[in-house]
């Protein structure tokens, strides 16, 4: 996972992207548990990719998303409040700084 600056349609297709070819090169498919972001659909591959290609990352995947009032919603608030508490209690300078905290 990357930290971005924004959360564009072309930002999530290239990280698709990433995790089919990178980061698990061998899957026959890849489930994905997501939330109802506007940017989270097979349409933004194709905004970012030529429809060969697109097609070709689109057909690895299981796409499940969240629904949009649920309890998965607690364990994401619980997860930024321990990443709150651990390393952004304080400010951040810069980007790479934050990146850097994030990973750790």
């Amino acid at each position: 996972m990357d930290i971005t600056e924004r959360r564009t349609k072309a930002e999530w297709a290239h990280q698709i992207k990433e995790l089919v070819e990178v980061r698990s090169p061998e899957a026959k498919r890849i489930v994905l548990v997501m939330d109802n972001l506007n940017t989270h659909t097979p349409a933004s591959l194709y905004e970012a990719f030529e429809p060969k290609e697109a097609r070709r990352l689109a057909d690895k995947l299981d796409i499940y998303y969240t629904p949009k009032h649920a309890s998965w919603l607690n364990m994401a608030e619980i997860e930024l409040s321990v990443l709150s508490r651990q390393c952004l209690d304080r400010r951040v300078p810069d980007f790479e700084s934050l990146q850097a905290e994030v990973t750790a």
